[in-house]
């Protein structure tokens, strides 16, 4: 294993393992999740009561979830690393940052079950932006949305066309090719911020 690849699995394995003592992300992120479907459920059923959402509300729903509760996990990712000036260790760390960005990634993405790699790709990349920031939790949101709006989309309209009475699975490899080249291009972008952006 090459000395970048061992850094991503000595980062990615702490926050693992971190969260898998304390569980603080995982519950907080799947309550939300849930308490998002079951309030857009209840509001979306159809006036006959029968329990079916409206149309594409079911994947509108779905992706709400995600958002919402992505980025709660993404506002903590960083977090821990705040005390004790852990983060300016990691960043002194023989290795390079690129492979400690792909660590946390990889640490976030496993702990966001249903998340996708472009959501949580810009989202560890404002998380480790913000870590200093004072109103962190307030910028989060406001700087990821816009950003990761391609993302969604292509999320809402694949997962409809899955969630169709008669699936269409032409229209879905479409929406998810599109999701593949955002999530590449994503990528690209934050490996090529993330040094310059936490270079004090």
């Amino acid at each position: 294993m090459s000395a970048f690849w061992r850094v991503v699995w000595i980062v990615a394995r702490k926050d693992l393992a971190i969260e898998a003592r304390s569980r603080e992300l995982l519950n907080t992120t799947i309550f939300f999740a849930l308490s998002c479907v079951i309030v857009f459920s209840v509001s979306f059923v159809g006036e006959g009561g029968d329990g079916r959402a409206l149309g594409d509300a079911a994947a509108g729903i779905l992706w709400v979830a995600i958002a919402f509760s992505g980025t709660l996990a993404l506002g903590r990712t960083f977090e821990r690393e705040r005390y004790g000036d852990t983060l300016r260790a990691l960043l002194l760390a023989p290795g390079a940052r690129a492979a400690v960005y792909i660590g946390k990634l990889v640490g976030i993405v496993a702990l966001l079950l249903f998340g996708t790699v472009g959501f949580a790709t810009v989202g560890t990349l404002f998380a480790a932006m913000l870590a200093r920031a004072r109103s962190r939790d307030v910028l989060l949101p406001i700087l990821l949305y816009p950003v990761t709006i391609p993302v969604m989309i292509a999320g809402v309209r694949g997962t409809a066309a899955l969630l169709a009475a008669e699936p269409q699975l032409d229209m879905a490899r479409l929406w998810v090719m599109m999701l593949l080249s955002f999530d590449v291009v994503f990528v690209t972008l934050s490996l090529w911020t993330f040094e310059a952006l936490m270079t004090e």
